[in-house]
């Protein structure tokens, strides 16, 4: 017979799904953000997308990507176009309209997204941007034979089901004249712990750090989002814990 304390020994090991659960192992693809229902408290909703700012300033790093993907294709004396998917609060393209004019170049950005409560709140705090918010889906500018120099989103890859990043893809690849640059956040235990204590203080009345969990289990890492997207797209990993996935039409339609 077994012994009854190697039995019991077992008995208390945790379960193999908990540990690959509590590990990050595995997407939570399953999983909803709060923000993202259509009940959402929207006090709560209208303080998260205040708060957006500062967490994008920490995580985001789109100052970077402005610095070393983006301005260098901008001139001072020609217009260049750029696409924001999924816009959200609209901080990420008023903080490069900004910088643009800072560097005296002629940037001109549209942002879309298809929450109205979203392109209401941008529009309102970001009036005086120069950026043209807009309630779309990016299917319907594809579909209206729309084109930008450089099509971006941000943090928006891991709310999508595989038809709607598959979706994402493919109207990126028809939108990018130049490039398409969407950053996300790259599923991490470690990343996971930091951002349950780092906000753990803040964030008071918001969806920030129950959302901002949410994001992380959903995510993927870089390999797992190699392995979904079409040819022609590549992916890095970024610091700290990014990944982008980039498109150039020449490449891609190599």
């Amino acid at each position: 017979m077994p012994d009854p304390a190697r039995r019991n020994f077992r008995h208390r090991l945790p379960d193999p799904a908990f540990l690959r659960a509590a590990l990050l192992k595995e997407r939570a693809a399953d999983a909803v953000e709060e923000m993202d229902k259509p009940d959402a408290d929207s006090a709560m909703l209208e303080r998260t997308y205040a708060q957006f700012p500062l967490v994008n300033r920490v995580v985001s790093r789109w100052l970077s990507e402005y610095r070393h993907r983006i301005r260098p294709l901008l001139s001072p004396t020609r217009a260049t176009t750029l696409l924001d998917i999924g816009c959200g609060g609209g901080d990420i393209p008023a903080a490069l309209a900004r910088w643009a004019a800072r560097d005296g170049l002629e940037l001109r950005i549209t942002a879309i997204d298809p929450d109205p409560r979203a392109i209401s709140f941008a529009g309102t705090r970001h009036s005086g941007s120069g950026v043209a918010f807009r309630q779309a889906h990016s299917s319907a500018l594809t579909a209206a034979g729309e084109m930008f120099d450089v099509v971006i989103s941000n943090h928006m890859l891991h709310h999508l089901t595989p038809e709607e990043l598959a979706g994402l893809m493919a109207d990126s690849a028809l939108l990018a004249r130049r490039l398409a640059l969407h950053s996300d956040i790259a599923r991490s235990p470690l990343a996971y712990a930091l951002f349950a204590a780092g906000t753990a203080p803040f964030f008071p009345g918001s969806f920030i750090r129950r959302d901002g969990l949410t994001s992380i289990r959903r995510s993927y890492t870089a390999a797992e989002l190699r392995a979904v997207l079409p040819p022609g797209w590549r992916v890095e990993a970024a610091r700290p814990w990014r990944t982008l996935a980039l498109f150039t039409p020449e490449a891609g339609h190599a």
